[in-house]
């Protein structure tokens, strides 16, 4: 479906892009609130962390369908409803909560709070950074999406060696790459806005797909900061 986008004017267009990127942060901001909330409670509840975590099996299969969340929206956005989109999405967040209630038994509730803050301070001045810059930020994004396969890569090999360098070259590599990711997604999820399409079932789907890029990136950045500021038990 084709939208009039020719007539508008330079204050119309960057009044239909700030619309749209509210959406997007809006959709991630519900997520990872959810996230966040889940993740309190279960941590908060003795029963449901042993139902959770005394099997692997179970986690595994937590963390498998969260793969399929996001492999299935992603895939399929073209043919499913805005509705749908956002459904789907809501789940993952929810299973997302379910999996990261972990840290709480890993780090203290403390420096969990305050990585989260900086986390999201670091996020706002990239994601601004990526929407107001003139700059093609797409040879940053690639390097990063290159050095992310890198750090992936690594870190399944890691699974099997336990080399302790290793783990800490990937855990600052992990920082740099989600912190360029942040700008070069942004940039990118401004750009994808279709103009004149706004209110319609392909602009909540673009919203909903802009969110879950930036709730990627917000989420592993905060993983591996927390790597690097997080006072464990």
């Amino acid at each position: 479906m084709e939208y009039p986008s020719q007539n508008y004017t330079v204050q119309q267009l960057e009044a239909e892009q700030a619309s749209f990127i509210t959406k997007v942060y809006g959709w991630m901001t519900l997520a990872l609130v959810i996230t966040g909330g889940i993740a309190v409670l279960v941590a908060g509840s003795e029963d449901i962390m042993e139902l959770l975590f005394s099997s692997r099996f179970t986690f595994i299969g937590l963390i498998l369908l969260e793969f399929a969340c996001v492999a299935y929206l992603s895939s399929v956005i073209q043919n499913i409803s805005g509705q749908m989109a956002k459904m789907i999405f809501i789940l993952y967040a929810a299973l997302n909560g379910l999996t990261l209630s972990v840290i709480f038994l890993m780090f203290t509730a403390e420096s969990i709070a305050s990585t989260f803050f900086i986390t999201a301070a670091t996020f706002g001045v990239m994601s601004a950074y990526g929407y107001y810059t003139k700059t093609d930020l797409t040879t940053i994004g690639n390097l990063a999406i290159m050095g992310l396969v890198g750090i992936i890569m690594a870190s399944i090999a890691n699974f099997f060696f336990q080399n302790e360098t290793l783990y800490w070259v990937t855990t600052y590599a992990g920082v740099l790459i989600f912190v360029g990711l942040i700008a070069y997604d942004t940039q990118k999820i401004k750009q994808m806005n279709v103009i004149g399409n706004e209110g319609t079932d392909d602009d909540s789907k673009e919203a909903i797909m802009g969110a879950l890029a930036l709730y990627l990136d917000f989420i592993n950045l905060f993983l591996f900061l927390l790597r690097i500021l997080g006072r464990r038990r």
